[in-house]
C-alpha cells in the first residue's frame, strides 16, 4: 500500500508500506494490505510504518488519516522531532 504522511508545511514520508501502526484517538490500531476504507482521528504518539526495508517510526502531535483503496493518507498537525 502507498502511505503519504503530510503536514501543513511539508511532506514527512511517501513511500511503500506491508503495515501501518497509527496512535488513534480512541486506541492504538494497524493498517494492512486491502483493509477496509476507514477514516479516523490520531491522539499525540507514534507512527510505526513496516516497509520492506524496514521499520521508520514518526511521532505525531495528532491528524487525521484516511484509508481508501490501498492508500493511506496521513494529515499530521506536526511530526516531533
Amino acid at each position: 500500500m502507498t502511505v503519504d504522511i503530510i503536514t501543513p508545511d511539508r511532506k514527512v514520508f511517501s513511500g511503500e508500506a506491508s503495515a501501518v501502526t497509527f496512535p488513534g484517538s480512541e486506541g492504538q490500531f494497524q493498517v494492512l494490505n486491502n483493509h477496509a476504507p476507514l477514516v479516523s482521528t490520531l491522539d499525540r504518539g507514534s507512527i510505526i510504518v513496516q516497509t520492506t526495508s524496514g521499520q521508520q517510526t514518526f511521532t505525531v502531535d495528532g491528524g487525521v488519516v484516511e484509508v481508501l483503496q490501498n492508500k493511506v493518507l496521513v494529515l499530521a498537525e506536526a511530526v516531533i522531532v
